[in-house]
């Protein structure tokens, strides 16, 4: 499926795609073709479910507008065989910044433990992390770009609270950055614990986890087919390759 998508994306498109660039610049020796077409693989893995809404960080948008670019061509050459995907955006929290350097993204391969946060990781770890997070020395809790690291810390307390970042101001108005981070990291912590309390009490359960994999493992295989086998025999492939 990503060789056919690969015939319908231009070589231009790839290279002025935000993940490939940096990644080329941080490993220059390193350049492959895999990466290179990563974002068609991307493509190929929402397409081959006929997707209609996808859930995206803001960083991911180019990705996905690349699919939709991808699958109109298709469809404008074979008719409607791709459902053309639409991006959904959270209201809060759709690019959450690193919390040491809030001019990058939070990744999960950053190597400074500090800068991430982990669905997994503890209350204790989680409260340190924050209060180790970068901010400045203004020391005003206000939504601005000339405080990335503030701004940061709002966004994410307003995906967790469901509060905009003008009630935020407000909340903290003439409190300092310690108690902001500390209601920021009890914010995360409350969000996190059922998600932590259900994976540790699945994680006892094994034989449930396997069956719940092995069905939709099933159900991803049959719906994947049903595709691919239609784009294969739109671009004419043989019977016996399909």
């Amino acid at each position: 499926m990503a060789w056919i998508l690969n015939c319908f994306t231009y070589m231009g498109e790839l290279q002025r795609m935000t993940q490939f660039k940096d990644k080329s610049a941080k490993h220059a020796d390193n350049i492959n073709a895999g990466l290179f077409t990563y974002p068609v693989l991307m493509a190929a893995d929402i397409l081959l479910y006929q997707a209609d809404v996808v859930p995206v960080g803001k960083d991911q948008l180019q990705h996905l507008e690349l699919t939709r670019d991808i699958a109109g061509r298709f469809n404008s050459v074979y008719g409607d065989v791709f459902t053309i995907p639409e991006p959904y955006l959270g209201k809060a929290g759709a690019k959450i910044m690193s919390l040491q350097d809030p001019a990058k993204k939070m990744s999960k391969s950053d190597e400074n433990e500090n800068a991430s946060i982990y669905l997994m990781d503890d209350p204790d770890t989680i409260m340190r992390k924050f209060k180790r997070a970068v901010t400045d020395s203004e020391a005003c809790v206000r939504y601005s770009d000339e405080q990335p690291g503030i701004k940061n810390l709002i966004d994410i307390y307003c995906a967790c609270t469901g509060k905009i970042p003008e009630e935020v101001e407000k909340e903290f108005d003439g409190k300092g950055y310690g108690d902001f981070k500390t209601a920021v990291g009890e914010s995360v912590v409350a969000v996190l614990k059922p998600l932590q309390d259900k994976c540790a009490d699945l994680a006892k359960n094994k034989d449930y986890i396997d069956k719940v994999i092995k069905e939709n493992a099933e159900k991803a295989e049959y719906f994947a087919q049903k595709t691919l086998r239609k784009v294969q025999k739109k671009v004419g492939f043989p019977e016996k390759i399909r």
